[in-house]
C-alpha cells in the first residue's frame, strides 16, 4: 500500500482528500504544520507528498526547498491562488504537479497515480510482470497466458500494463482516461469499457470465473490477478 502525507492546515479538505483516497487502498497521514511534517518525513517512508502553498510558519515553497535537500519524493502541491507565477516557481522548485484549488478529487487521483507510475527509480524498475498464468514482458512488449502467446492490440496492452502495475486498486474510468492519453476516447465511459471487455475476453475472464480483472460495480475496475 502506498504511503501518501498530506501537508494542509486546511482541516477540512485535509480530511475530504484522505477519505477520497483511502477507498482507492492509499494510505494516508495528515499534518497541518509544515515543520513537523517535515520532520516526520525525515523519519518516514512516504511515497508522495500533497503540499500546500499557503501553510502557517514557512509556505510550501519553503517546505519543498527543504525537502528536495535530501530527498527525491514526489511533491503535489496545491494553491487557492491559481496564479501562474506561484506554478512556475514551484515546478522550478522541483514539483512534480501543481493544481489549484477548488479540484475535483478524481485529477488530485489522476495525477496521483500518474506520478507514482513514472518515479520508480531505474534501480527498482521491473521489466518482466509475473502473475500466475499471466507474465507480461515490458522490454519486448509480450504478454503469455498459460504459456502461449498473447496477441493484443496497441490499446488492449497499454490498458492490461496500467492494470498490472497496480495490482489490487481500484482503477476508475477517468483515472484510465487519463492515463492511457495515447489512446483516442470516442465516449469516456463506453469506450473504456468496450476496451476492457475485449481484453477481459482475450484474458478468458467470464462471469462466473473471473482471474484477471473485477468489476467495481459504479466505479471502474480493479487487477486481482495473484503474484507468482
Amino acid at each position: 500500500m502506498e504511503k501518501i502525507l498530506i501537508i494542509d492546515d486546511d482541516v477540512q479538505l485535509s480530511k475530504l482528500i484522505e477519505e477520497f483516497l483511502q477507498t482507492f487502498n492509499y494510505e494516508i497521514t495528515i499534518m497541518h504544520e509544515p515543520q513537523p511534517a517535515l520532520e516526520f518525513l525525515q523519519k518516514n517512508t512516504m511515497d508522495l507528498v500533497i503540499l500546500d502553498i499557503m501553510l502557517p510558519g514557512i509556505d510550501g515553497f519553503q517546505a519543498l526547498r527543504k525537502i528536495r535537500e535530501d530527498s527525491q519524493i514526489p511533491v503535489i502541491m496545491l494553491t487557492a491562488r491559481g496564479e501562474v507565477t506561484d506554478r512556475i516557481v514551484g515546478l522550478e522548485l522541483g514539483a512534480d504537479d501543481y493544481l489549484a484549488k477548488p479540484f475535483e478529487p478524481r485529477e488530485l487521483l489522476a495525477r496521483i497515480q500518474s506520478i507514482l507510475r513514472r518515479s520508480t527509480s531505474p534501480g527498482t524498475m521491473v521489466d518482466i510482470l509475473e502473475f500466475k498464468h499471466l507474465t507480461i514482458n515490458k522490454l519486448k512488449q509480450e504478454v503469455v497466458l498459460d504459456d502461449d502467446i498473447l496477441h493484443l492490440s496497441t490499446s488492449e496492452y497499454e490498458a492490461l500494463l496500467l492494470f498490472a502495475e497496480n495490482p489490487g486498486k481500484v482503477m476508475d474510468r477517468e483515472i484510465m482516461v487519463e492515463s492511457l492519453r495515447g489512446i483516442t476516447w470516442q465516449s469516456y465511459d463506453r469506450s473504456v469499457d468496450v476496451l476492457v471487455s475485449r481484453l477481459r475476453n482475450k484474458l478468458g475472464d467470464t462471469t462466473n470465473k473471473i482471474r484477471f480483472i473485477k468489476t467495481i460495480h459504479g466505479i471502474g475496475y480493479k487487477f486481482i490477478a495473484s503474484p507468482k
